[in-house]
């Protein structure tokens, strides 16, 4: 069931993106290194997702600068900025390289989605040296210093994706995994779940996995590419939804004779449910990233109890609550889903008030509402 969700009236996505990771992040003389609070008390945290080309996390910024807007309006509350340091694509050494840019700029946290565990691990511990806590999402970096993690079980979701698609396919047919950047210990999980589960299904055979640049134009290349050499091919079991980002693959695409099931359910992608294409498209409530990411940081800050694994709950989405969803997303910020989707979904209600503790008396491992009924 999808329950009701947070109403955050935000600008445009694309627009918070703008000018890359760095962008309005100026040094200031006043503010000390190593996490130290700023002199009026601010705690300042740098946001260090993948990629500022990648929706997803165009979200999670969104649902970050929310929360640092909630706690910020609590009466005797701490004020709280964010700092976008997202690199423009995905690259593991520039973010570790913006761990340490945080540092330098007087971050009291940092919360990143790790590219490649093993490039950000030493920026990680080097930072929590420093006395600057370091929190993961979506992508974890479980050998490093870091305090915490909040995302989906990727095994447990690619496990999920393989056996949604074989219902798809009545249990027959030769499937193609799509995983996105190779190095990314997220998409290497969720991609092992997924043949772990095809090796259950006897009448499936899986041709093999494709990596690829995480730009939805890269990945539907990809997709005609080995559709082309494997003409065989029925069925995708994508463990990141980047293509649909695109409408190439509404026309590319038969749904007659291949089925997608994907990670992520983002406005673009959701006219791939409408077709039949993507019957099934397994959400993760990407904007909670950000929101949630922030809400813990700021209670581990003021010496609050957070948990070190802070489990997601994806949400399946298809036909039957395809309007929903829609109006989840709506009310989370997303400016672009499309108008018939919205027919008949609920009118946004007032914001709802976070879930984090607002000190250190509880913990603060719960999420604000993550979807709709």
């Amino acid at each position: 069931m999808i329950r009701k969700g947070v109403v955050v009236l935000a600008a445009a996505l694309l627009a918070a993106c703008g000018g890359g990771g760095d962008a309005g992040q100026a040094k200031t003389a006043e503010q000390p290194k190593g996490g130290a609070p700023a002199g009026d008390g601010t705690i300042r945290i740098a946001v260090i997702a993948k990629s500022s080309n990648n929706p997803v996390f165009l979200a999670a910024r969104t649902g970050a600068e929310a929360a640092a807007r909630e706690i910020s309006a609590r009466p005797g509350g701490p004020k709280v900025e964010i700092m976008w340091l997202t690199p423009p694509q995905e690259d593991g050494q520039v973010q570790a390289q913006r761990i340490g840019q945080a540092v330098n700029e007087g971050a009291n946290a940092v919360l990143i989605s790790a590219s490649d565990a093993g490039k950000v691990a030493g920026a990680i511990d080097d930072a929590v040296a420093r006395g600057v806590e370091v929190m993961t999402f979506d992508s974890d970096v479980p050998q490093s210093k870091r305090f915490a993690f909040y995302g989906v079980d990727d095994i447990e979701i690619g496990r999920t994706v393989m056996r949604e698609l074989a219902v798809q396919l009545n249990e027959r047919g030769s499937v193609a995994i799509l995983a996105g950047n190779q190095n990314a210990p997220n998409l290497q999980r969720r991609a092992q779940g997924v043949r772990e589960e095809a090796a259950k299904h006897p009448g499936i055979r899986v041709v093999d996995t494709f990596n690829h640049i995480e730009t939805p134009q890269d990945a539907a290349a990809e997709v005609i590419r080995v559709n082309n050499a494997y003409p065989e091919v029925t069925g995708w079991a994508m463990v990141g939804g980047w293509p649909l980002f695109t409408q190439t693959l509404l026309t590319d695409l038969d749904p007659a004779r291949t089925k997608v099931v994907a990670v992520d359910a983002l406005p673009a992608q959701l006219a791939y449910v409408e077709k039949g294409i993507a019957p099934v498209l397994v959400a993760q409530p990407v904007y909670q990233w950000g929101y949630v990411g922030v809400q813990n940081i700021v209670t581990k800050l003021q010496g609050g109890t957070v948990a070190q694994r802070i489990p997601m709950e994806p949400v399946r989405v298809t036909k039957d609550n395809l309007n929903q969803w829609a109006a989840q997303l709506r009310d989370w910020g997303f400016t672009d889903v499309p108008a018939r989707f919205l027919t008949g979904a609920p009118a946004a209600s007032a914001p709802a008030q976070s879930t984090a503790a607002p000190a250190a008396s509880a913990p603060a491992t719960t999420a604000a509402p993550a979807a709709r009924p």
